[in-house]
This record gives structure tokens, sequence and C-alpha cells, in this order.
């Protein structure tokens, strides 16, 4: 019997047991018809990294990150490039939902409890996930090197530059020096487009692994119905 395509693959691969453990996960009996819109946050938030980072690779591709051109290359990429304009609105507004939609996923498990025992590492993972998100955001804030972009990130540098005792460093560090210069942009190129990806794509690695070892959580009201009753406990 002639042999599918898949299952000669699946013959020297191996991939079904890789596939359960990623996919198949188990669904606590609490949450037994109780699965809705708010267990699809993570992974929602996960598909607009995916795509900032497919259009971030295509914008690279034309955008350079010096006082000089950057303003131009932006124009270029938004009049010129094939469809330029349509690769910068889908990374704008994906930047836009990944902020909202993270904020939203980090309240949904607060809500649920789903950062309690034994889940606290995967919700110190995702907070820091929260910051890079924001930082990221922050960084590409600068680089269409635009009079809105430019005063902007004076006040946020500005703002950074309060913090106590590291302040001025900190000041310094982001700016490159005083004033925002070409060793701003250039940094915050280098943050937005490198560092912070490749940071975040780490963490999501390390929280998707916690995810897939601890398995979904109930909410507690839920979890409680499901166990067996206590005497004298009130439910």
């Amino acid at each position: 019997m002639e042999k599918t395509k898949e299952g000669w693959i699946e013959e020297r691969l191996e991939l079904q047991p890789i596939k359960e453990a990623l996919l198949d996960r188990k669904v606590p009996r609490a949450l037994a018809g109780n699965i809705g819109w708010f267990y699809t946050l993570g992974s929602a938030t996960l598909m607009t990294f995916v795509v900032l980072a497919v259009t971030g690779i295509m914008l690279t591709m034309n955008y350079s990150p010096t006082p000089d051109h950057a303003y131009d290359s932006v124009q270029y990429i938004m009049n010129e490039v094939s469809s330029g304009r349509l690769v910068r609105g889908i990374h704008h507004w994906a930047a836009t939902a990944m902020v909202a939609l993270t904020f939203l996923h980090a309240l949904r498990v607060m809500f649920f409890g789903a950062y309690k025992y034994p889940r606290e590492l995967t919700w110190v993972v995702g907070v820091l996930l929260f910051l890079l998100v924001l930082g990221s955001a922050f960084t590409g804030y600068l680089l269409p090197w635009d009079q809105k972009a430019y005063w902007a990130t004076v006040v946020g540098t500005n703002l950074a530059g309060g913090t106590p005792v590291i302040g001025d460093f900190l000041l310094k560090l982001l700016r490159g020096g005083d004033t925002l210069g070409a060793v701003t942009l250039t940094r915050f190129y280098s943050l937005h487009a490198a560092v912070i990806p490749a940071l975040i794509a780490t963490l999501i690695g390390i929280h998707l692994f916690l995810v897939i070892k601890q398995g979904i959580s109930a909410p507690p009201k839920l979890a409680r119905r499901a166990r067996p009753a206590v005497p004298g406990e009130q439910r």
C-alpha cells in the first residue's frame, strides 16, 4: 500500500508527539464549557508580534537611520516603494494592537487569578514582556524623525531623566549625550530593530514553555466549584 506524503514524513521525523505537546493541551475540568475569547488574548498578541517582525524586516530594507536621511527614507517608503504605505500602516497598527492586547492579556491573568501558584514565574516573564513591548513602541516612535516624533522623544527621555538617583545616567544613556541627535536615532533604531525584538522572542519562548508545562488555569471560583466539597466550606 502506498504511503501518503504525511505518513512518510511522520515515519522519519515523528512530529506527532511535538504537535500534541504544543497544541493539544488538556483543558481543566472546571473550564469545561467555559472557554471563551478571553483565552485567545495571548495567542493574538503572539500573532501581532509575528506581523511586526515580518513588516519590520520589510521596512528596514528601505529605511536609513541617520538624521539626514531618516525622514526622506520614510517618505520614500510611503510614496515610492511598492505597497510601502500598506506595509508601514500594518506595522503601525500592529504595534498599537500589541500594546493593547498585552495589556488586556495581563488584566485577564489578574482577574482570573492565573498569576498564583504555581504560575508566578509565568506572570513575572509576562510582566517583563509587557515592559519590552512598551519599550519597543517608545523606541519606534522616534524613527520617522519628524517634529512630532522628535519632541515626543524629548518629553519621554526627560521623564526617564527624572528617575531618582540614576536619572542623569538614564537620560545620557538613551540620548547618547545631552541632546537628541544622530547617536540617539542610531541607538533607538538598534534597540527597536534588534535588541528588543531579540529579547521579546527569547522571553516569548520561555513564556510559552511555562504555559505548556503548567497548563491552562481556571478562575478560582470555577476551580472551587469543580473540586470535591469540603465540610463546612462555603462556595
